[in-house]
């Protein structure tokens, strides 16, 4: 049996693949491309039907980090020209919300730069979760806040939070070299928390900042293992200003190849095409919704995303639908109504599949009816050609006077 039919059939059963499965559907060529969307979607559709839950960013503060991730353009000494402004009012956030809410977003992601929120800010974004519920009793709140203190998430939830997100990003191995302000372990012990609050966890990575295949590898299956209900898969977008502009080594099929991988390792999870799908995956985007369940409507933190408009009819061209509100989006072994929006239960949940086999190396994973050994990449892909005029700051929505893009 070749590696494609063994992944569709363990992903049926919610069996994670072996490592050397995972980093061979990364390295399949070019050719195979349609052949490792398909059976990934054979996983995708199995556990979420033609289903596709749409999520909307709100940017409650932005620019002026402290933190030194080489990724961001909030961080410390970043030079991009984004948007700055401090803490939205809890009534400018609603109505924020309440522009991706009527767009079809089931989730609100309530994000703020910074290392960590304090008690006041706490304060503050429960004063907005409590406001966006009063005007949208269904809709999912998400807070994303950086790091958690002890009783900062139990506080978030009893405000009506429904989830928390903070990214793992990359492999434990090359984390100090993003990030030097604070560690991996610092990021996981946030899942954690939120986790043991009851909140539904989202944490996901970012492909394209010149990882190896064995970095995302390392990635996702760190993520199975701490076990999130989602799983945002970022795409780099390389913004003048920060340290990883010149970082242009994705092309829409390595993207496909990533999110194919993603879904094999974690086959009943909400996975989510977040950040810099329209820089890399371009005319690309609608096969990557046979991949992944979820995306974002509209723009992102600080830059431009494909028009709101433009993205339903993607999502009805390619012949799937927008989840509904009343719709529970994860498989009926996951799921459990949080605070009525369908957030997973972590009880018994056994991770984003079952854990057997998941370390274990049976071999070489053979392309999809080839029975050839498909070489794992050691080095990061070698630079595509710059695609800087899809890259756009944003300029309306949050903390401006302009309409949001939803």
């Amino acid at each position: 049996m070749d590696l494609l039919n063994t992944l569709v059939d363990k992903g049926l059963r919610r069996e994670s693949p072996t490592r050397a499965e995972a980093l061979a559907v990364l390295a399949t060529s070019d050719d195979d491309v349609l052949d490792v969307v398909a059976a990934a979607g054979k996983v995708r559709r199995h556990w979420f039907g033609r289903r596709v839950k749409l999520n909307y960013l709100v940017n409650l503060k932005s620019g002026l980090c402290p933190e030194d991730c080489s990724y961001c353009s909030q961080r410390l000494g970043s030079k991009a020209e984004i948007l700055k402004y401090t803490w939205l009012k809890p009534d400018q956030a609603s109505a924020a919300a309440a522009a991706g809410v009527s767009g079809g977003a089931k989730r609100v992601c309530l994000v703020a730069s910074g290392r960590g929120p304090t008690d006041r800010d706490v304060d503050r974004v429960s004063d907005t979760i409590r406001a966006i519920k009063e005007q949208n009793e269904s809709v999912e709140v998400c807070a994303c806040l950086g790091l958690l203190s002890d009783g900062q998430a139990e506080r978030l939830r009893e405000a009506g939070a429904d989830a928390y997100n903070h990214n793992l990003n990359t492999s434990e191995s090359t984390y100090g070299d993003i990030t030097t302000t604070h560690t991996y372990a610092d990021r996981v012990d946030t899942v954690n928390k939120a986790h043991a609050a009851g909140l539904s966890a989202c944490s996901g990575l970012i492909a394209g900042m010149g990882e190896s295949d064995e970095d995302l590898v390392d990635v996702v299956f760190s993520l199975r293992e701490l076990d999130p209900d989602s799983v945002p898969v970022n795409f780099l977008i390389p913004m003048e200003g920060t340290p990883l502009a010149k970082e242009w080594h994705l092309t829409p099929q390595r993207c496909l190849r990533i999110l194919a991988m993603t879904r094999f390792v974690c086959p009943d999870v909400e996975v989510r095409i977040a950040g810099g799908r329209e820089v890399h995956l371009r005319t690309m985007q609608p096969l990557a919704l046979h991949l992944a369940n979820s995306i974002f409507l509209g723009d992102y933190l600080t830059s431009e995303g494909q028009a709101g408009h433009a993205d339903l009819e993607m999502i009805a061209d390619a012949g799937f639908e927008v989840e509904g509100a009343g719709e529970v989006t994860l498989p009926e072994h996951r799921a459990s109504v949080v605070r009525g929006g369908g957030c997973g239960s972590h009880e018994g949940a056994g991770g984003c599949g079952s854990h057997a086999g998941a370390d274990g190396d049976a071999g070489c994973g053979a392309h999809a009816g080839g029975g050839v050994c498909a070489p794992a990449s050691t080095t990061p892909r070698p630079a595509e050609e710059p695609r800087t005029d899809l890259v756009a700051v944003r300029r309306r929505g949050a903390g401006t006077d302009l309409a949001p893009n939803a």
